[in-house]
């Protein structure tokens, strides 16, 4: 909340909300502001990915250790990422004074030995790889392979790379599992005698159905390997999302599967795999299989488990300790706000991303409970602590129980500002988030998206409506065949209830959000007179072509979202912005990458076009070289500061120090 002293101080000024000049300005937010994601540990080497807005979003792979401090690893144009599943994760794997990594721009392979220069390993056109995990006993890599070559929908497959790299032929990898639709988080034993891996079929999405399989490594004389007894330790039965998998030893396997109705941990022993329950609780442990390499725990050498759990939406970190003849006890810690689970170093320090609700995400090493070490930061802040606004937890009534739940869920933040306050007859106007997905969750951490509204006198709400994780099982499946209607109601009862207890100016109500929360934007517009305006950056609007032109990761999403097509087309219908133009009256922004795999730009044209044929006023961007989401500095300086002035022109006020101002068609 905003501290009244500061709001009530003399030195404060009176201005209208929305119109506050701010410190968070479009040079912080894109240009000196970096992307930090991907921490791992590899002896007392901290490693990193940087995405860098000011080099045209280029992500470097960086290296920390105490006798060097921060070093790139990866030289330009190197661009460390992958395609894979269209939005990648798991580029880069560090073991043993080695380093794989993938080339974003073409698919390629690389490694980096000790403080050699990188050298490529795979340069196959049409192959894409990601989920890295080296061999303990062999020079190869085994990691998901897209094949793109044929074309049409590509084929995932789990295959083994050879270090060496050589020939087309071996360039390629050789292939461990082929069969299922889709294929991650290959995890060889400490001992690299078994190989764990995640598999999973259309129309399940990893978060629905996936099963974990285990297989033995046969090694042959002249390196190659295979795979025998191969057998399902999880996700035979009733369907369970099963993900994560990680080794404690060679005889001991953790996974989290969420057949209690939530993401709790799984202990396997082998070699009989059976399952054991660790810790229950109703919390998660686990995340939305949208990218790879995620890490919510990590098994201690001890012989215990570090944690995050995400309760009621908040993560914690957790300490799980296993006795021997006693069930395991559960201990919160006090490691900052890590974004994922904190990675062990040999001294018994840790290192992570820190991602504090007041400032801006981190890299940071701890030992023993003294003060985080910061190694990197995201940005300098030249804030105060009145000027950032803080998450405040709002559950809200859903008076009609839509899909079974009494309270909603979002976090809501007010204005704040250190030499600004609003009239006090007048209320901030709201911007409402609806995040993407839908299978995902709002997070309370510090985030620009927020305090670049906030900071200038709006109020934001972050809302976690129906199909979020965070929350257990049975409030995301609350979305099952609801896609287009729980996660609507659930941001108008959002607004409501913040106008209700005066927290917001009725009148003065925008929504936007981004991809599936384009979605829920639109339909909002059409089906409330309660928003004044819309955004929607890179955003669906017709279901029936996302069945048809999405790629292979999300072709049967809505299977489950909306319904089987072309059997639900009616449904696909009614669900589609496109469709419900005509009761769209506010204002729409829409903003949209050119290079868009996942929703393709006509998706955004169509709609624009729509609403001129309505006459309803509109404006619509497009931005070339950006695929879903934006990365480069020019882009996102751009699309700040459009939607600011587009929110300006309908709320009434001038918005200083734009650059562009938007052209609204009718």
């Amino acid at each position: 909340m905003a501290d009244p002293t500061v709001a009530n101080s003399p030195s404060v000024s009176e201005r209208p909300y929305g119109t506050w000049p701010s410190a968070v300005t479009t040079a912080l937010v894109a240009g000196k502001t970096v992307g930090l994601s991907a921490v791992q540990t590899d002896g007392d080497a901290i490693f990193w990915l940087e995405t860098r807005p000011s080099d045209a979003g280029r992500t470097v792979l960086v290296r920390w250790r105490a006798q060097e401090g921060a070093v790139d690893i990866t030289p330009a144009p190197l661009d460390v990422g992958t395609r894979v599943h269209e939005y990648g994760g798991g580029a880069y794997a560090a073991s043993g004074g080695r380093v794989a990594f993938s080339n974003r721009t073409d698919g390629s392979v690389w490694i980096v030995e000790a403080d050699a220069p990188a050298r490529a390993i795979s340069t196959l056109g049409g192959l894409r790889f990601a989920d890295f995990a080296f061999d303990p006993a062999g020079d190869r890599l085994f990691c998901v392979r897209e094949d793109h070559r044929a074309g049409g929908e590509p084929v995932s497959t789990l295959v083994a790379l050879p270090l060496a790299g050589g020939d087309p032929a071996t360039q390629e990898g050789q292939v461990l599992v082929s069969g299922p639709d889709f294929v991650s988080s290959p995890r060889p034993s400490p001992d690299g005698r078994s190989l764990a891996w995640i598999e999973w079929d259309h129309p399940s999405m990893p978060w629905e159905a996936t099963r974990l399989r285990l297989a033995r490594l046969a090694r042959d004389v002249d390196g190659g390997c295979a795979l025998d007894d191969v057998r399902t330790l999880a996700g035979d039965g009733d369907p369970e999302s099963v993900i994560e998998p990680a080794w404690a030893d060679a005889r001991v396997l953790y996974a989290a599967s969420d057949r209690s109705g939530w993401w709790n941990l799984l202990r396997f022993t082998l070699p009989d795999g059976a399952a054991a329950p660790v810790a229950p609780m109703e919390a998660e442990i686990g995340l939305p299989h949208w990218v790879f390499g995620q890490s919510s725990y990590r098994p201690l050498p001890d012989g215990s488990i570090l944690a995050i759990a995400i309760d009621h939406g908040e993560g914690r970190t957790i300490h799980i300790a296993r006795g021997t003849d006693r069930p395991a006890t559960v201990h919160t810690i006090n490691l900052g706000y890590p974004a994922q689970c904190p990675a062990p170093l040999p001294d018994g320090s840790l290192a992570w991303i820190d991602t504090p609700p007041d400032g801006p995400p981190a890299i940071v090493r701890c030992r023993d409970g003294a003060p985080p070490e910061v190694l990197r930061a995201a940005t300098t802040l030249p804030l105060t602590p009145g000027d950032i606004a803080r998450a405040e937890t709002i559950r809200f009534p859903l008076p009609d129980g839509p899909g079974g739940a009494q309270h909603g869920h979002a976090f809501f933040y007010p204005p704040a500002s250190s030499r600004f306050r609003g009239p006090a007859d007048e209320k901030p106007p709201l911007i409402v988030m609806a995040h993407g997905g839908p299978t995902g969750r709002a997070s309370e951490a510090f985030s620009f998206k927020v305090q670049w509204w906030t900071s200038r006198g709006f109020a934001v709400v972050d809302v976690n409506y129906g199909g979020s994780t965070g929350f257990g099982r049975a409030y995301r499946r609350r979305l099952d065949g609801k896609w287009g209607e729980i996660d609507v109601a659930d941001c108008i009862a959002a607004c409501r209830h913040l106008i209700e207890t005066g927290r917001v100016d009725p009148h003065r109500i925008a929504i936007r959000g981004s991809s599936a929360g384009g979605l829920t934007v639109l339909l909002a517009l059409a089906r409330s007179s309660l928003f004044a305006a819309g955004a929607s950056l890179y955003g669906v609007t017709d279901l029936r072509a996302l069945a048809q032109e999405t790629h292979k990761f999300e072709s049967r999403y809505l299977d489950s979202l909306v319904g089987p097509y072309p059997a639900a087309e009616a449904i696909y219908l009614a669900r589609s912005p496109l469709t419900q133009a005509s009761g769209i009256r506010a204002p729409v922004l829409f903003l949209h990458g050119l290079d868009d795999a996942v929703v393709p730009p006509g998706q955004a044209r169509a709609m624009a076009q729509a609403l001129a044929d309505n006459s309803i006023p509109h404006a619509h961007y497009e931005f070339p070289g950006e695929s879903h989401g934006f990365r480069r500095e020019e882009t996102i300086r751009r699309a700040l500061e459009l939607e600011l002035d587009f929110y300006g022109q309908v709320f009434g006020f001038t918005v200083p120090d734009v650059g562009e101002r938007v052209v609204m068609r009718a």
